[in-house]
């Protein structure tokens, strides 16, 4: 069997559909097809064939999981889950996560700083509430631990920008219990939300 044309997809660009025999029998991306070595009128056997399919079906896998984690910053957890709901090989997924931490796309530590800094900066909120928030994401404690002591932010100063930042609503305005128990709910002690509430006041 002969491999008679190789053409870059329309849809996909950076992805090469082969044809053997005049027709479509699988696709590589450019990196995966540089590598190969195939070219136009190669010849293939049906094992080597059977062999190339397959190496398309992990190529399609290891590109899916490189743009999933491109996105955004995301945990090895998060990755792992999404090749899961792909139905990756176990065997294939630990390659496809090593892969990607080897070119710097996975990193716990470096996601678990973002997470705290993007939250500082955003929304601002507790570290106990962090610390739910990363260990939901299966980032270990040690690594959020370190990404918290890094950043360095300090809890009351948090607790004042969220006052500030929330205590306007009416519906916190009207009634002030509430608004203490949504404080609670982002993981602030109660004695820094009174001390802060009554250092408002003042």
């Amino acid at each position: 069997m002969k491999i008679t044309r190789i053409v870059e997809q329309e849809k996909q660009k950076g992805r090469y559909s082969i044809f053997v025999e005049g027709k479509y029998a699988f696709s590589l991306s450019e990196t995966a097809l540089l590598r190969s070595g195939l070219h136009a009128g190669q010849e293939l056997d049906a094992d080597e064939l059977k062999g190339w399919k397959q190496q398309s079906a992990d190529d399609k896998l290891y590109s899916a999981a490189l743009r999933y984690a491109a996105l955004r910053p995301r945990s090895r957890w998060e990755v792992e889950q999404y090749l899961k709901r792909k139905d990756a090989p176990p065997a294939l997924t630990g390659q496809i996560l090593n892969k990607l931490s080897s070119i710097g796309l996975l990193d716990d530590a470096a996601f678990a700083a973002a997470w705290v800094a993007d939250r500082r900066l955003l929304r601002p909120t507790s570290k106990r509430k962090l610390q739910q928030e990363l260990r939901a994401k299966h980032v270990s404690d040690e690594t959020i631990g370190q990404a918290l002591y890094s950043e360095g932010a300090d809890e009351r100063t948090a607790l004042r920008e969220l006052i500030a930042k929330k205590r306007a609503l009416p519906k916190y305005q009207a009634d002030p219990l509430k608004f203490m128990q949504y404080l609670a709910r982002q993981g602030f002690h109660y004695d820094d939300i009174k001390n802060a509430l009554g250092a408002d006041d003042e």
